[in-house]
């Protein structure tokens, strides 16, 4: 199962839709699932994602109340025998790093996925990965815009960072 892992679009912040060299190549990795960890802020980005593949994710500190109900805070999802853990990682105590592991720390997880510092972040730590996709539209510091894809083969996660300019 391939999957694309996507945060902090900011929309309608960074324009009023995905950039066109994520969609082009989120569609030429026939991804089957898109996990988004939250900061969509605008209500129709949902939707914009769906019109590539279905769609999971959770709602971050930016999005409005409807997301928020729509998607939750955090979420765990099963997918070929790999438990993902969901969240946004905002909060006031710690780093986000922190506060991501922190919301799963009572649940084993294969996979915690988590956005809000638009850092991007792909580190194994014992048997667990840490995945941030950093931003397709906001990288902020950072050389690039990125996305993640996270591939779950036999059981196991085996996730990348994908880094692109826009054209």
């Amino acid at each position: 199962m391939k999957i694309a892992v996507v945060s902090d679009t900011h929309l309608p912040r960074f324009g009023d839709r995905l950039p066109a060299e994520l969609r082009r190549r989120l569609g030429g990795e026939h991804v089957e699932l898109i996990l988004h960890l939250g900061d969509f802020t605008g209500q129709e980005v949902p939707h914009l994602l769906e019109d590539i593949a279905p769609l999971e994710a959770v709602a971050g500190n930016n999005d409005p109340p409807a997301l928020v109900e729509r998607f939750g805070r955090r979420k765990i999802l099963t997918l070929g025998g790999v438990r993902i853990g969901m969240v946004h990682g905002d909060g006031t105590h710690g780093t986000t790093i922190g506060r991501s592991v922190r919301a799963f720390e009572n649940e084993p997880v294969d996979v915690i996925c988590f956005g809000h510092s638009h850092q991007p972040l792909c580190d194994r730590r014992g048997r667990q990965w840490l995945v941030n996709p950093g931003s397709p539209t906001d990288k902020r510091t950072q050389a690039r815009y990125s996305y993640a894809i996270l591939r779950i083969e036999r059981g196991r996660a085996v996730p990348r960072l994908v880094f692109f300019d826009p054209r």
